[in-house]
C-alpha cells in the first residue's frame, strides 16, 4: 500500500506554562526537507524534533511548528498588576509640583493613572526551561502518526487512480502485440506485389523476398519491448501491493523512466499508424502515471 506525501496532523496539551501545540504539514518533495517554526529559547530541540519525524516522515516537505498558548492555561495570570511605589512617587512628585506652582486643584487619581507605568504586566517564566520536553516529544509524534494516517488515505485514492492507468496500458500493449505481425503481412504483400509491377509480370523471385521480410521483422521487432514494458508494469503492480512500510516512490519513479524509454522505441519502430498512435497513447499514459508518482512516499 503506497502513501501520498501530502498529509496533516496536530496535537495539543495543557501545561501548567501553557497549551503546548504542535501542528504538522506535508508536501511532495524528493528527500526530507523540515522547515521548523519554533518559539523563542526552543532551538536547541529543533535536531532532537528532526529524529522524533524521521521515523514517521521518509519524503517530503514538512512544515513543522510549534507554539505555546499561554494565556489559554494561565488567564488569571495575565492581568496587570499595580506598581504601588511608582505610583506612591507620582504621587509625590505630582504634589510638590502643585505646590511649586501654587496650584490650588489638589491632585487626584485622574492624573497619576495617566503614568501607565505603575500598570505593568505579570512577570513570566522562560517557557523553554519550564516544558517539559518529553511533552513536544509525545505531541510530535502524535501529529506524525496523524500525518502518515492522512497520508496513507490519500495514498489509497492515489493507488486506485495509477491502477487505472496501468489497466490502459496493459490494453494498450495487447493491440500493439496483434497489430505487430500484420503489418508485416501488409509489406511482404506490397513487396511482392510491387516487384511483380517491376518485372512485368514475371514470377516472384520467394527466396529473395522472403529474406526482405526477414530483414524487416528483424528491423522492426518489438518483442522484446513488449516484453520489457509488461515487465516493468508488472513490477509496479508489485510495488503498489507490497505490504512493506518502507518508501515506494522512488522505485515507481525509475520504473516510469523505463517504460516511457519503451514506449519511444516501439513508436521509433512502428512503420504503422494504428501502432504509432498506440505508442503515442502509451506515453500519454506513462506521464500521467509520472504525475501522480511525484506526490508517492
Amino acid at each position: 500500500m503506497i502513501r501520498s506525501m501530502t498529509g496533516f496532523g496536530e496535537a495539543e496539551e495543557a501545561t501548567s506554562v501553557g497549551v503546548v501545540r504542535v501542528e504538522i504539514k506535508t508536501v511532495n518533495h524528493r528527500f526530507f526537507n523540515a522547515n521548523l517554526r519554533t518559539p523563542h529559547g526552543f532551538d536547541r530541540l529543533e535536531s532532537d524534533i528532526q529524529s522524533w519525524l524521521r521515523p514517521f516522515l521518509s519524503r517530503g516537505h514538512v512544515t513543522y511548528a510549534l507554539s505555546i498558548d499561554r494565556d489559554a492555561a494561565e488567564a488569571k495570570d495575565t492581568l496587570p498588576e499595580l506598581d504601588l511605589e511608582r505610583a506612591k512617587r507620582y504621587g509625590e512628585l505630582l504634589e510638590t509640583l502643585r505646590r511649586e506652582l501654587a496650584i490650588e486643584a489638589p491632585v487626584d487619581l485622574a492624573h497619576i493613572s495617566r503614568f501607565g507605568e505603575i500598570f505593568r504586566a505579570p512577570e513570566r517564566g522562560n517557557a523553554a526551561a519550564e516544558v517539559d520536553v518529553e511533552v513536544i516529544r509525545d505531541l510530535t509524534q502524535t501529529a506524525a502518526t496523524g500525518v502518515v494516517a492522512l497520508r496513507e488515505a490519500e495514498g489509497a485514492r492515489l493507488q486506485r487512480d495509477l491502477e487505472e492507468h496501468l489497466r490502459a496500458i496493459e490494453e494498450a500493449l495487447v493491440r500493439v502485440e496483434a497489430l505487430a505481425p500484420e503489418r508485416l503481412v501488409a509489406e511482404r504483400d506490397r513487396l511482392r506485389a510491387a516487384v511483380a509491377e517491376l518485372t512485368e509480370g514475371h514470377a516472384v523471385d520467394e527466396d529473395r523476398l522472403a529474406k526482405e521480410i526477414a530483414y524487416l521483422a528483424e528491423k522492426w521487432d518489438i518483442n522484446e519491448e513488449l516484453v520489457r514494458f509488461r515487465s516493468h508494469v508488472e513490477l509496479f503492480n508489485e510495488a503498489l501491493n507490497a505490504e512493506a512500510s518502507e518508501p515506494v516512490g522512488k522505485r515507481l519513479g525509475f520504473l516510469i523512466q523505463e517504460m516511457n524509454r519503451e514506449a519511444n522505441t516501439i513508436g521509433s519502430k512502428a512503420n504503422d499508424a494504428q501502432i504509432a498512435q498506440t505508442a503515442v497513447a502509451l506515453k500519454e499514459e506513462v506521464e500521467r502515471l509520472r504525475e501522480q508518482v511525484e506526490n508517492v512516499e
